[in-house]
């Protein structure tokens, strides 16, 4: 019943930035985690960001000083600000939100995947 929706990916040059949000909707009680992962040509899925209900972060050290994470708690909504990007950085970005729908439950949903390309 919880879905995802991304957006904000698209094409740029190296060095340059983007922005991606990730909205929630549906029945929540209590987002927890909310997290972006990328999946490049390739290569397996893995962690970029993270950041947990009382806005601790954890970032994957290829783009830790380059990139941000951010929530809007009132708005369900998860940012990933994309600063000097690097061809490296291309790949399919997903979002992912651990939520309880009640007390003493968790689920975890992706979102759809939106496209960044990083190429000159």
């Amino acid at each position: 019943q919880v879905q995802l929706v991304e957006s904000g990916g698209g094409l740029v040059q190296p060095g340059g930035s983007l922005r991606l949000s990730c909205a929630a909707s549906g029945s929540i009680f209590r987002i927890n985690t909310m997290g972006w992962y990328r999946q490049a040509p390739g290569k397996q899925r893995e962690l970029v960001a993270s950041i947990a209900s009382g806005d601790s972060t954890n970032y994957a050290d290829s783009v830790k000083s380059r990139f941000t994470i951010s929530r809007d708690n009132a708005k369900n909504t998860v940012y990933l600000q994309m600063n000097s990007l690097k061809p490296e950085d291309t790949a399919v970005y997903y979002c992912n939100v651990r939520y309880s729908p009640s007390v003493g439950r968790e689920f975890g949903v992706w979102g759809q995947g939106t496209v960044v390309t990083v190429s000159s």
